[in-house]
């Protein structure tokens, strides 16, 4: 049980760096000129279209100089930001998975975890590629294929979590897999809210 509270405890250390460098992004880019202002209200009045508006913002902040005013770079930017969280979380869940003491169900729990999450990160990288290709001729194809495979991302991670409901997990186990889950699932819902209103902006 101390091998697994010390692993534990790495990898919440570990997530909360992750989740700290995004919120922490906020800071560097506090100037006053009137082209950061433009184009951090509009990103700011874009997240709040998605049901956690302050992690959507947090979280693109960074990106706002690229972004500037273009729904379609918001939403590109939001998927992007959304593949790498998922990837780290997929990468967090695996090393906990390989800890020491863990019960037979826990573990497999976890590597169905990693399994569902392989198959999120194929459905928005498909995303990705497919919004690169976003024209006016096949705007409401493409589009739809997008919404498609965003909202089946979304569904994995939470096939993830529901795994672990089912059952006798380890108190701290459960928790620490909800916690990281919940972050990409919010973060994915996110750009699932962007990519909607993309949409509805079109017609």
């Amino acid at each position: 049980m101390e091998a697994i509270s010390s692993k534990i405890l790495l990898i919440i250390f570990a997530f909360g760096l992750i989740i700290h460098s995004i919120q922490a992004n906020e800071r560097p880019y506090q100037q006053s000129n009137k082209l950061f202002i433009r184009n951090t209200l509009f990103l700011r009045n874009s997240c709040r279209s998605t049901t956690y508006p302050r992690l959507c913002y947090v979280s693109l902040l960074k990106h706002a100089h690229f972004i500037q005013t273009n729904h379609m770079l918001l939403t590109g930017a939001s998927l992007n930001v959304t593949l790498a969280a998922v990837k780290s979380t997929s990468a967090l869940i695996s090393t906990l998975a390989k800890s020491h003491g863990l019960k037979p169900r826990e573990v497999a729990a976890m590597k169905d975890c990693v399994e569902v999450l392989s198959d999120s990160l194929d459905e928005l990288r498909r995303s990705i590629n497919e919004m690169s290709h976003l024209r006016a001729s096949n705007f409401e194809l493409t589009i739809s294929d997008v919404q498609t495979w965003v909202s089946a991302a979304l569904t994995d991670q939470t096939t993830c979590t529901d795994g672990f409901q089912e059952i006798n997990a380890t108190g701290n186990i459960k928790t620490m897999v909800r916690r990281i889950i919940v972050q990409v699932a919010q973060m994915t819902s996110n750009s699932l809210a962007l990519i909607n209103k993309l949409a509805t902006s079109h017609y």
